[in-house]
């Protein structure tokens, strides 16, 4: 069975001028035939992709654009949704947290960088009120599980948010397969339903976080959408 290593290899071999690294992910791809070897009028061997791994190629880009779209559009939804409850939203912000350690001392302590997929405080002028929110989304089980087992990017989400949410797709997983920190929602159709509430903590939004909000720029439709209510 191919893998994503035997997928990233192949990818790999197309790009480059097929110079053969001799390990056993070759191996598997030559067996298969993803890949043949050509040997050259100077007498060395090079790899080359075949008619099979073009099309294998093919169909690994399609399925990887179709879940982009995907999460690209239920990152969309959340965000309105975020902007519709009268919040400033931002999709794909970078941000960096201190996980570990305590609040005055870098014993123990690291820098991470976080890339919620939406971040949303309150639209209002008292820093008490603003309440912080990250929403992670999720449409396949893989990229779940994966970013399930970072535990360091998860903290980071944590230490950013008064409320963190997983946003899945309908049947990726069980909510009780995510950590007790986190709420849980499942998307299916247009609905959004919550399997579990967010718990929610008292959070300071630190210097840092407010230079990064104030350099990105917040989903536009807030504003447009308590008009359109009132139409």
């Amino acid at each position: 069975m191919l893998t994503a290593a035997h997928s990233r290899r192949l990818r790999e071999i197309w790009r480059s001028a097929g110079w053969p690294c001799q390990d056993l992910i070759e191996v598997e791809l030559l067996a298969a035939g993803f890949i043949e070897r050509v040997r050259q009028p100077s007498g060395h061997e090079t790899l080359r992709v075949t008619d099979a791994g073009v099309a294998l190629l093919v169909d690994a880009l399609q399925r990887n654009r179709a879940r982009r779209d995907a999460h690209e559009d239920l990152v969309e939804r959340v965000a309105r949704e975020m902007t519709r409850a009268g919040r400033l939203a931002w999709r794909g912000l970078a941000l960096r947290a201190k996980v570990g350690g305590g609040p005055d001392s870098q014993d123990g302590a690291q820098w991470v960088m976080a890339m919620p997929d939406v971040f949303s405080i309150r639209h209002t002028t008292v820093e008490a009120y603003v309440e912080p929110i990250v929403h992670e989304i999720k449409v396949s089980r893989a990229d779940l599980l994966s970013d399930l087992r970072r535990e360091a990017k998860r903290h980071a989400y944590l230490q950013l948010s008064g409320e963190c949410w997983y946003v899945i797709a309908r049947g990726i997983a069980e909510a009780d397969e995510i950590p007790p920190e986190f709420g849980v929602m499942a998307a299916e159709g247009a609905a959004l339903e919550v399997l579990r509430p967010a718990p929610k903590r008292a959070c300071a939004m630190s210097l840092p976080l407010w230079m990064a909000l104030a350099r990105a720029t917040p989903l536009d439709g807030w504003q447009h959408d308590d008009a359109q209510g009132l139409l």
